[in-house]
């Protein structure tokens, strides 16, 4: 083993050059591993530590003991609690001091009468709580509000609307507040909460503007006296707390907030940026195996005489390994290294693009770096092995041939194999598409199809190679005629160079293809489900914004130029026991504004404890008109409904449907999501559209949409996340073109005496310079066409799959402008790889070329 360790170290010092394409693809692709991971437990323990500071005062927190969750919601509602509980609670021995914390949704206008926040986090308001270790925020200028309309703003939300100390402006409650800013605020010694926005004011505007019923807090915030433990205090709690709520301890309370900002956006992120640092190391597998393929294919000769002069097939597999080892063990290395600064990079990089990264070191845990340590050595040792049996396999004689080049191809049971896994994988596939609607099984099918593409490779390299490379002959001449030939001479290298681009380009494909997808799904969506001319709402989505005041609606109906105005509100409730979102709305109006489809019963006589629904949750349910369902509301009361008509699925109205007075009751927060607005007869659009914003100005200027705007931006979420994708998806197209260039220089070494030779009967150094860019793009074409094939079927796979596990009614679109563009990349990769080897090969010296063996 020490020989064949020195062995493969003389033979890296030697031929270093070969492997520097290897040590750039794990290098690169444990360090985006490396960064990912790092980042992530450094935004965890970052926000652990900013919200352990902030409730650091705060020993126990009193709220309603259950929470009503609505699918895809990520945090439930919980009941309110009586801040008349207040006084109880101080009567408890071993209680400092206590507070109510009254907060909802608030909305600042900044400077530029745009909305601060709610494209994601909240924008929260509540009351200023005057006991300093109780109040998470800290006054950092200014002073606390004391009277009506005076408001303390954190600091970053401030910067970002441009809101100085004694600027005045407009707070959406939803109703719009006139407001004073009399002081700026921090949040755990930062500028905010992550992006989400804080506006406190007095206790008595909370009340007013922040509930619907004064005397109610959302919970209360408890300080222990010198000597009493948080779970001490918590115990002294129970007895003195009403059925339906609970206290639990500040520490509780801080690692819930930490999980919720987790589950929220961290989880997710880092899951986003792990699942394409996977792609990145697929690619590189790619790259590594055809390195070490045509380097054992190189050394053929040498691996022969080795074993000539006595050395053991395992000993020269050992070696080949040996190789591999140490390149993998040190790309890891500087990979981690790498990955440490690119976190650090990201660590700065945020506040500059507007996300406030929580201050503090990096945060480097042992898993984050012996994961992606593993992972590089498994990957790079992986990729070799097969290269490496290979090598073991040359038997003495080969030492004899003139030749080392590898021109292997496709076999016959290639063929059986890879026609077995596509036929497999279709199956798979279709089976998850259109017999039992799965993801899981459509995802499976996928990674079969992406199995059964590289196995077939070298099967179908020939036939795609000279049907791309056709027009060279004409185009070309006699240069095109060498290109396609050359990338003819191997079709299993030809594959697997290519099979890295491939996959780079079939995932990009693939998010593109879903991206269409969903744009024309929503499209069809406002097309076919909202009948009014236009749209009133916020620029927010997820739990952002503060949405619109319910007073609204009927001021626009009361407009000459308006036929009918229907607000969508939002309540949250438990039917027979599971949490649902339910639509608050005017139902006589509703079905003017919106296509319902066909309605099975009446719209009209909900009345305040009837119930309407669509036809696929009453069939879920079981549910028909005339039954009666139990809705639960978050303040804690049962009431029975009586379900008194059934509709259409309608993406926009949701799925439950009650009347404003059957909400009233149970209301804390009022507001509308979104106005429906049709114009009177004999409207025209620009006075129709001019009257609603002027209307709509006097409550907080929200956003006046036409149907084809209102679409447009619905959609607008999903360009953001493919440029997300594109950027991220940069690194597998690189790692790719650096597998195709490492390619080429190794071939243009092992046929060195051939360009030699060609060089010497009249080939110009720039028509062997074009002959190797010829091939880098035809080797390149074949993996954008595949990829692009492979990526659109998968997305159509993908596309049918959520349509059949969910309501909504996916609508495939094939983008021919991005997918367009995405083979031009592809083939653009293909030339920029092959710069240094064209350059490199037109350098020869044709007497040494031709001497060289």
């Amino acid at each position: 083993m020490n020989a064949s360790l020195r062995l493969s170290l003389n033979s890296l010092r030697a031929h270093r050059r070969r492997f520097a394409g290897t040590f750039l693809a794990v290098f690169l692709g444990v360090a985006f591993l490396t960064g990912t991971l790092v980042m992530g437990d450094t935004l965890r323990a970052s926000f652990g530590s900013m919200f352990g500071e902030a409730t650091s005062g705060t020993d126990a927190v009193v709220r309603g003991a259950d929470a009503i969750t609505a699918p895809g919601e990520a945090q439930g509602v919980r009941r309110p609690v009586s801040i008349s509980l207040v006084r109880s609670i101080e009567r408890v021995p071993g209680v400092a001091a206590a507070a109510p914390q009254i907060q909802g949704a608030g909305q600042l206008v900044g400077a530029d009468g745009e909305p601060v926040g709610g494209q994601g986090p909240p924008t929260l308001a509540g009351n200023w709580i005057t006991d300093r270790d109780l109040n998470p925020y800290r006054i950092a200028e200014g002073r606390a509000p004391a009277g009506p309309g005076e408001v303390v703003v954190n600091r970053g939300a401030a910067a970002k609307g441009g809101l100085e100390i004694g600027d005045t402006t407009v707070l959406r409650t939803p109703d719009p507040v006139r407001v004073t800013v009399v002081g700026l605020a921090t949040f755990g010694g930062q500028d905010g909460m992550a992006q989400v926005t804080f506006t406190g004011m007095t206790r008595a505007d909370a009340e007013k503007y922040l509930t619907e019923r004064p005397g109610q807090a959302t919970s209360i915030q408890v300080r222990a006296a010198d000597g009493v433990s948080q779970r001490e205090l918590v115990r002294r709690l129970a007895p003195v707390l009403p059925k339906g709520v609970e206290a639990i301890t500040g520490q509780q309370s801080a690692r819930e907030n930490t999980d919720m900002i987790s589950s929220q956006f961290l989880t997710v992120f880092t899951a986003f940026l792990l699942v394409f640092s996977g792609v990145a190391l697929l690619v590189a597998t790619f790259s590594i195996h055809n390195t070490f393929a045509i380097v054992v294919a190189q050394r053929t000769r040498e691996n022969a005489l080795l074993r000539a002069l006595g050395a053991a097939r395992g000993q020269v597999t050992a070696a080949a390994l040996a190789e591999a080892a140490v390149v993998a063990l040190t790309a890891s290395a500087a990979g981690l290294a790498g990955g440490t600064g690119v976190a650090a990079g990201l660590q700065a990089l945020f506040p500059a693009i507007g996300f406030p990264f929580p201050e503090g070191a990096l945060v480097i845990r042992t898993p984050s770096m012996v994961l992606p340590l593993a992972v590089g050595l498994v990957v790079c040792l992986g990729s070799a092995l097969l290269p490496a049996v290979r090598a073991g396999r040359t038997a003495p004689l080969a030492a004899l041939r003139e030749t080392a080049v590898d021109t292997s191809g496709a076999s016959r049971s290639r063929a059986i194999t890879g026609t077995a896994l596509a036929v497999l994988a279709l199956t798979a596939t279709l089976s998850g598409v259109l017999a039992s609607p799965s993801l899981r099984l459509a995802g499976a099918g996928a990674l079969l199809a992406l199995a059964a593409f590289v196995v077939l490779g070298p099967v179908v390299a020939t036939t795609a190679v000279r049907l791309l490379g056709g027009p060279l002959d004409r185009l070309r001449g006699v240069t095109g005629a060498l290109a396609r030939r050359n990338a003819l001479r191997s079709p299993k290298r030809t594959a697997a160079t290519a099979s890295a681009l491939m996959t780079g380009v079939a995932v990009v494909s693939l998010f593109t293809v879903f991206g269409a997808s969903l744009k024309a799904t929503m499209d069809q969506t406002v097309s076919r489900s909202f009948a009014g001319d236009v749209a009133v709402s916020t620029p927010s989505f997820g739990a952002g914004g503060s949405g619109l005041s319910p007073r609204l609606a009927p001021a626009l109906a009361r407009l000459p130029e308006v036929d009918t105005a229907v607000g969508l509100g939002k309540a949250v409730a438990e039917v027979d026991g599971a949490g649902r979102e339910l639509t608050v709305t005017d139902p006589a109006a509703l079905a003017r504004a919106f296509d319902l489809g066909t309605v099975t019963g009446s719209l009209r006589g909900l009345g305040s404890d009837g119930l309407a629904l669509t036809r696929t949750e009453a069939d879920r349910q079981h549910l028909r008109p005339g039954d009666t369902a139990r809705l639960t509301f978050t303040d804690g009361r049962t009431d029975t409904f009586t379900v008194r008509a059934v509709y259409g699925p309608s993406q926009l109205v949701g799925d439950y449907v009650i009347t404003r007075s059957a909400w009233a009751p149970h209301r804390t927060q009022d507001s509308d999501r979104l106005i429906a607005v049709t114009f009177g007869r004999g409207v025209g659009a620009g006075a129709g559209e001019a009257a609603v914003k002027r209307a709509a100005a006097r409550y907080g200027n929200p956003e006046v949409q036409t149907r084809e705007e209102y679409a447009r931006s619905s959609a607008g979420g999903i360009d953001m996340m493919l440029t997300l994708v594109y950027a991220l998806l940069a690194l597998a197209v690189v790692i790719a073109l650096l597998g195709i260039a490492n390619t080429l220089t190794l071939a243009v070494h092992e046929r060195t005496r051939e360009l030699g030779l060609l060089r010497a009967v009249g080939q110009t150094r720039a028509q062997l310079r074009a002959m190797v860019r010829w091939e880098s793009v035809l080797v390149a074409a074949f993996g954008t066409v595949g990829g692009l094939g492979l990526g659109a079927f998968l997305g159509w796979a993908l596309v049918k799959a959520s349509d059949g596990v969910s309501d909504s009614a996916f609508v495939f679109a094939l983008p021919p402008l991005r997918l367009t563009l995405v083979a031009l990349v592809g083939l653009t990769a293909g030339v920029l790889a092959a710069l240094r080897p064209a350059r490199r090969a037109a350098r020869l010296d044709v007497l040494r070329a031709v001497a060289a063996e």
